[in-house]
């Protein structure tokens, strides 16, 4: 897997898509908790610019919690108006400092699940590139801050149009982008499930 080349390519389609909202539409809820479309862009790009110095000096600032210097990035640039937002993620196609780690898998991760993250509240779908959303799958487990790992237990969840699965337990079925969505933590998704393990794992989401 070219995770790289996946985060690139992630990156590029959601800036061509960020460029089609209406300005009203960046003020819209999206499916993380209290923040808006422009709350999830600024958090998206907030690393993109500050170098290895300004990682140090973030983190630094944030106690060396990741909870903490994200917060205090996403403060940072949602005060940005979005054509802004929209070009910080276009001069940075490919992920630097903390979101190029392990191979670029945080950068393509992130690019890719908070771009659903926006497009389901406004109805918006698309089709996701198979091999993108099979990659992401694959590595959703080793993303450590996503939580997928602390979800799966005991259970085994099953992509009805990939050929993926993964786990042991109470089958949980349903298309892979609503399984990638539902194993982050997105309850929303969780409506595009079924089987007997869906109750459990929809416990272990949030509103």
């Amino acid at each position: 897997m070219d995770l790289r080349r996946f985060a690139r390519e992630e990156r590029a389609d959601f800036a061509d898509f960020l460029d089609t909202l209406r300005p009203q539409q960046w003020a819209e809820p999206t499916l993380c908790t209290g923040w808006t479309v422009r709350d999830v862009v600024a958090h998206v790009v907030s690393y993109d610019e500050i170098g290895a110095r300004g990682l140090v000096r973030r983190f630094a600032r944030g106690k060396l919690s990741l909870d903490r210097a994200n917060a205090l990035g996403h403060e940072e640039y949602r005060a940005r108006p979005p054509e802004d937002l929209v070009a910080v993620l276009r001069r940075n196609p490919q992920p630097r400092g903390l979101t190029a780690a392990f191979g670029g898998m945080i950068g393509f991760l992130d690019g890719l699940i908070h771009q659903q993250d926006i497009r389901r509240p406004l109805g918006l779908p698309r089709t996701i590139p198979p091999e993108r959303l099979y990659a992401a799958l694959r590595v959703l487990l080793f993303a450590i801050p996503v939580g997928a790992a602390r979800r799966l237990p005991g259970l085994r969840a099953v992509a009805t149009d990939l050929d993926w699965s993964a786990g042991r337990g109470a089958e949980v079925r349903g298309p892979a982008e609503a399984v990638l969505l539902a194993l982050a933590g997105r309850r929303a998704a969780t409506t595009d499930l079924a089987g007997p393990g869906l109750e459990l794992l929809v416990s272990r989401t949030r509103d």
